[in-house]
C-alpha cells in the first residue's frame, strides 16, 4: 500500500462519515488557541509547529465535511443547511 493510497482510503473514510454537532467550531477553537500559543512561544520551532497545526486546524474547520460551504450556502439562501455538493 502506498501512501498515496492511504492518504486517499483516509479521507474516503472521512467523507462517509456523519458530522457530530459543534465539530467544526471545535475544531476552529483549537486552530485559534494553537495560532495563539505559536505568537507567545519563544521557541522558533514551537511556533512554526504550532502556527502550522493551528492553520492546518483552522483550514480543516473551514473546507472539512459540511464545514464554512455549508454556512454560505446557507446564507446565500441555496438551500437549509445540509450537504453542499462539490
Amino acid at each position: 500500500m502506498t501512501i498515496q493510497s492511504t492518504i486517499n482510503e483516509f479521507k474516503r473514510v472521512d467523507a462517509q462519515r456523519a458530522d457530530f454537532p459543534g465539530e467544526h467550531l471545535a475544531v476552529l477553537g483549537a486552530g485559534v488557541l494553537l495560532l495563539l500559543i505559536s505568537g507567545r512561544s519563544r521557541s522558533f520551532i514551537a511556533r512554526l509547529v504550532a502556527g502550522a497545526a493551528g492553520g492546518a486546524l483552522i483550514g480543516r474547520a473551514a473546507s472539512g465535511t459540511g464545514g464554512i460551504a455549508r454556512v454560505a450556502a446557507a446564507v446565500q439562501g441555496r438551500g437549509q443547511l445540509g450537504r453542499v455538493k462539490s
